[in-house]
C-alpha cells in the first residue's frame, strides 16, 4: 500500500492535540458555510464534472459569453478597466459603432518641410517621433486633452530620416536614413543631444535599426550587406557579414533578430552564438515587418501584395490582409488595439486601412492625406490614437468622432 507518510504523521499528531487547540493545529475554523465550501472545492478535484459542476461554472459561462462578444465586435476598442469595456451587456448584442473608433482627423502636425516618411510612438505612449526628408526628427507630447506639441526638435541628419526606434526605456531614440545613408544617429531624448554617431565606412547603408529588450545594445542593417551589433556609443560588437537586409526586429529574449533581406526571406539570427535559421519564404520582396509584442505574429508589407500575417512559431500564414495599394514605395504597418486585436497601413492610394484580426477585409478606409502614406503607428497606451506619415508633409492624428478636433499643429 501506498502511504503519505507526513500526512499520517500530521494525523496522528492532531491525535494528540487538546480540544481547545485542535482547531488552531488543523487549520480548520469549524463547522459551517466556509467549511462546507472549502471541502466541496476539494473534493470537485475528484469528482468528474458530469457528476457535479465545479464550483462558479456558471459565472465563468457568463464571463465566456460577454467576452466572446467583445472579440466579435469589429470596433471594441477599449481597455478592460475602462468604463466602455464593463458596459458590455447579455440583456443585448454588443456592438460598438464606429464613431467610438479612431476615424477622424483630430489634428494636423505640420512642423516638417518636405515628406514624412516614418513616425511612431514612445513605449509609454506618452510621445510621437516623426522623421521627414527635411532632415528633422520632430518629438512631439501627448498632452491629457490627446493633442499634441512639439517637445524637441532633433536636427542635422544628413540624408533625411527614414526610420526611427525607440529605446524600450524611450531614454534614446535610434534614426536611420534613405538607402544612400551610411549612418546610425543615436539621440538622449530627454536632454536633445546627440549621443553618437556611428558611420563605419561612406560606403555602408544603413537604413534599419532595433534596440535588443535591455536597451544597451542594437541592431543595424541595410541593403548592401551590412548587419552589425552595436552598444549604445556605436561601438561594433559583432557583425554578420554580406546580409543585404531590407527590415528587421529584435525579440524579447535579448538575444534573437527576425530580418528579412532581400531574397525574400525571413530568418532568425542568434548574436549570442552566431548562428542562424530559415522561417518564412515569400514570392515577393518584403518591404518592412513588425513583430506583434508576445512575439507570436510578424506583420509584413509585402510588394504588390498587400499586408501578410505570419505565425513565427508555427511558420504558416495566418492572414492575407486586402485593400491596400504598394509596389515601390517603403509603407511600414503597425499591430494596434488594447489586445493587438488590429492591423493598420498606410498605402499608395493616400489612405489609412484598418484591419480587425478576424476579418481580411478592412473595417474602416481613413482619407485625409493627399499623397502617399509611408507609415501608420498605434498608440500602445492610448488604444483611441492612431498616427499616419505622408508625401504630403503631414502627420495626421486620428481619434474616434466622439472626442472632436484638434486643429493645425506647426
Amino acid at each position: 500500500m501506498r502511504f503519505n507518510t507526513e500526512r499520517v504523521h500530521t494525523l496522528s499528531a492532531l491525535l494528540m492535540c487538546p480540544r481547545d487547540s485542535l482547531r488552531s493545529a488543523a487549520r480548520w475554523s469549524g463547522k459551517g458555510r466556509e467549511s462546507r465550501k472549502k471541502l466541496m472545492n476539494q473534493l470537485q478535484s475528484f469528482v468528474p464534472a458530469s457528476v457535479m459542476l465545479p464550483p462558479h461554472r456558471l459565472q465563468s459561462l457568463l464571463h465566456q459569453a460577454i467576452d466572446l462578444q467583445r472579440d466579435r465586435c469589429p470596433y471594441h476598442n477599449s481597455r478592460p478597466e475602462t468604463e466602455a469595456h464593463s458596459r458590455v451587456s447579455l440583456l443585448t448584442d454588443h456592438v460598438c459603432t464606429s464613431r467610438q473608433f479612431p476615424c477622424k482627423t483630430h489634428q494636423v502636425l505640420s512642423a516638417h518641410s518636405d515628406e514624412v516618411l516614418f513616425c511612431r510612438f514612445s513605449h509609454d505612449g506618452s510621445k510621437l517621433a516623426t522623421g521627414s526628408k527635411d532632415p528633422v526628427i520632430n518629438i512631439w507630447a501627448v498632452k491629457p486633452d490627446l493633442s499634441l506639441i512639439v517637445l524637441r526638435t532633433l536636427e542635422g541628419h544628413t540624408y533625411g530620416v527614414s526610420f526611427i526606434e525607440w529605446s524600450p526605456d524611450d531614454q534614446h531614440i535610434a534614426a536611420c536614413g534613405p538607402e544612400e545613408s551610411s549612418e546610425l544617429w543615436i539621440w538622449d531624448v530627454g536632454k536633445g543631444a546627440l549621443r553618437c554617431k556611428m558611420s563605419q565606412s561612406p560606403e555602408d547603408s544603413l537604413t534599419i535599426v532595433a534596440f535588443h529588450s535591455d536597451g544597451k545594445r542594437l541592431v543595424v542593417g541595410g541593403t548592401r550587406g551590412q548587419f552589425y551589433h552595436c552598444d549604445l556609443d556605436g561601438n561594433v560588437l559583432d557583425s554578420w557579414e554580406g546580409v543585404r537586409v531590407r527590415c528587421l526586429a529584435c525579440l524579447h529574449d535579448n538575444k534573437s533578430v527576425i530580418a528579412a533581406d532581400v531574397h525574400d526571406r525571413v530568418r532568425l539570427y542568434n548574436f549570442d552564438d552566431l548562428t542562424d535559421t530559415d522561417l518564412i519564404k515569400e514570392d515577393h520582396p518584403i518591404m518592412s515587418l513588425r513583430v506583434s509584442t508576445d512575439d507570436r505574429l510578424i506583420l509584413m508589407n509585402i510588394f504588390e501584395r498587400g499586408v501578410h500575417v505570419w505565425d513565427i512559431k508555427d511558420r504558416v500564414l495566418v492572414r492575407r490582409l486586402q485593400g491596400i495599394t504598394q509596389s515601390y514605395y517603403v509603407i511600414h504597418s503597425c499591430f494596434g488595439g488594447p489586445s493587438s486585436q488590429y492591423v493598420a497601413s498606410g498605402s499608395e492610394d493616400n489612405q489609412v486601412y484598418v484591419w480587425h484580426w478576424t476579418r481580411e477585409l478592412p473595417i474602416a478606409v481613413l482619407a485625409g492625406h493627399s499623397r502617399t502614406i509611408n507609415c501608420v503607428d498605434w498608440n500602445p497606451v492610448v488604444p483611441s490614437m492612431v498616427a499616419s506619415a505622408s508625401d504630403d508633409g503631414t502627420v495626421r492624428v486620428w481619434l474616434p468622432e466622439a472626442v472632436g478636433g484638434g486643429g493645425q499643429a506647426g
